[in-house]
């Protein structure tokens, strides 16, 4: 599926990150819908209309881990990118174990992200 008919969700709770997100995605030819929170992703229709999920894992209320965790108990898995401004070890090492998922540090190299994201999607056989 080329890039331009695919959705990555954004789920990070700073607006003007969100912004550099979608904008980078966006020129890299994916659609884009961002988030503030793990709430207002839970009560939109893009639980299953998305492509990847690029999730923030400290978010305000529901944490990204905690986020991950009600979908895959409903049976919806997308492919996900963890992003984390904190350099604790074990964070990264729980955000790298599920299930092969991606955690990339902040501040994030747009090439990275951008990798993270074809592979994410070539694992799901969506690319």
């Amino acid at each position: 599926m080329p890039a331009s008919t695919q959705t990555i969700a954004i789920v990070e709770d700073d607006s003007s990150f969100n912004r550099a997100l979608e904008r980078l995605l966006t020129a890299s030819g994916f659609a884009t819908r961002a988030f503030l929170s793990a709430e207002a992703f839970l009560a939109s229709d893009a639980l299953e209309s998305h492509a990847c999920l690029i999730l923030d894992i400290h978010l305000p209320g529901i944490s990204g881990f905690e986020l991950f965790d009600r979908l895959s108990a409903i049976h919806v898995r997308p492919p996900v990118i963890f992003i984390t401004a904190t350099d604790e070890k074990t964070v990264r090492d729980r955000a790298s174990r599920i299930s092969g998922n991606v955690c990339l540090g902040k501040p994030l190299v747009g090439a990275a992200l951008l990798q993270a994201v074809h592979a994410q999607l070539r694992q799901r056989g969506s690319s």
